[in-house]
């Protein structure tokens, strides 16, 4: 664990301001590859199930999640930024230790099952693509994303992950593919319905957990000081404070990327309620079954853009959910961290990494359902995050721990409004 200089090194030369489209393009990286890694193979599938067994009911929440999504990922950037800190050593202020292994625990279960699932999801995808076996591929995806992640840079592995981002756009373009009747969607959408089975509250609990994730609450505050570890900002005293032009440009950052993830689900939830639940195939077992089923329903290019896009999205979201699970538990023990550190200087931290990867390679070989693994992950991550954003909410809210620089009261209520919906949700589940 890092610890304040008592002696910082002067920080570097200031970049000469940006203006215009420069300022804009050179804002978007944290908060896109954030928003983008939310669309992983496993919430892809959460989307579909919402849509092949639900249809139109669920779709009004990519709508309504957008602003939520992006007022809890701003203020975990905005912890980052102005603290110098990852968002576990931040809580730490605020919250028991034993209540940040509790945390820490849940992540690593929660991101392995995703990572299993992710795994099995990309291997099949280019099985029905090519013809061999699933589980050969899924090794070597497994070890190709570890050895990535544990032998290149942060700045390096950000500026592919931005790329990555854009396959994302697959999901869009196979939504009109299925030629939707618009004003049919538009009444779906508003007002929204809520569900009225513990499976559809359940469902409900999934989507919210696979959207507002934990994994993304770690991810977002770590990638804001690898970002300034990388301008060359190396002790926390270095990093303190953010300027308003630097919080803007990450707002609007966060914007577009929470956006983008929300219309993506938008589209997911439209094209297999128009698809799959509209012929009656309700009951999906793994991705491939989505992709397969839209073949003769929506044509070749629906089925293969949707599993290309499988496949493009699980080489964004592993490193982010393996990643994000090794920032939490080092910030959490305090052992070394970083993707700007080398192994032999982090090696506790890249362990959770690789151990992360090598068991997600073991749920697929052991034919761990893939669907039923991921919808535990989303379940869980749906419990456990309202009570992650308390103590969220405590960090920023608090001026002294936020040196000054405490979230705005709009945005402290609508991440607690947040909060209250999935606690909401997640009673509901129960109750019905």
């Amino acid at each position: 664990m890092e610890s304040p200089d008592p002696i910082a090194s002067p920080a570097p030369p200031a970049a000469p301001t940006k203006t215009g489209w420069r300022r804009l393009t050179g804002a978007i990286g944290p908060g896109l590859i954030t928003g983008a890694a939310d669309d992983d193979p496993a919430g892809i599938t959460t989307y579909s199930l919402a849509g092949a067994k639900h249809g139109l009911l669920l779709i009004w929440t990519a709508v309504f999640t957008w602003p939520l999504m992006a007022a809890v990922q701003m203020m975990c950037a905005r912890i980052g930024m102005v603290t110098g800190q990852g968002l576990a050593d931040a809580l730490r202020a605020k919250v028991p230790r034993f209540v940040l292994v509790l945390f820490s625990l849940a992540l690593v279960i929660a991101n392995t099952l995703n990572v299993g699932a992710d795994l099995s999801a990309m291997a099949d995808s280019v099985s029905m693509l090519t013809g061999v076996s699933s589980h050969i591929f899924a090794p070597l995806f497994g070890v190709l994303i570890a050895w990535s992640t544990v032998r290149f840079r942060y700045a390096q592995i950000a500026k592919v992950l931005k790329w990555l981002a854009l396959v994302l756009g697959a999901y869009v373009v196979t939504a009109f593919l299925a030629h939707p009747d618009w004003s049919a969607v538009a009444n779906a959408t508003f007002p929204p319905r809520l569900p009225k089975s513990s499976e559809g509250w359940a469902m409900l609990v999934a989507i919210l957990g696979t959207t507002i994730s934990p994994y993304l609450f770690y991810w977002q505050s770590s990638q804001e000081v690898e970002e300034q570890k990388a301008a060359g900002l190396r002790s926390i005293d270095q990093r303190r404070g953010a300027t308003t032009e630097e919080l803007q440009d990450r707002s609007f950052d966060v914007g577009i990327g929470t956006f983008a993830s929300n219309a993506v689900m938008f589209f997911i939830i439209l094209t297999t309620a128009l698809t799959l639940h509209g012929k009656g195939l309700t009951e999906i077992e793994t991705s491939r079954q989505v992709a397969e089923a839209l073949r003769p329903l929506a044509g070749d290019a629906a089925y293969l853009l949707y599993a290309i896009g499988v496949v493009g999205v699980g080489f964004l979201a592993i490193p982010t959910l393996a990643g994000s699970a090794a920032y939490a538990c080092a910030e959490t023990f305090g052992w070394q961290q970083g993707l700007d550190h080398p192994f032999r200087k982090a090696r506790s931290f890249y362990l959770v990494v690789i151990v992360s990867i090598l068991v997600g390679v073991g749920l697929d070989l052991a034919k761990v359902n893939a669907v039923k693994a991921l919808f535990a992950s989303s379940v869980i991550n749906g419990l456990v995050a309202p009570f992650m954003l308390i103590g969220i909410l405590l960090v920023a809210s608090d001026a002294k721990v936020m040196l000054g620089q405490p979230s705005s009261k709009l945005a402290l209520g609508v991440v607690a409004l947040t909060a209250l919906a999935m606690f909401g949700a997640a009673i509901a589940m129960f109750v019905f």
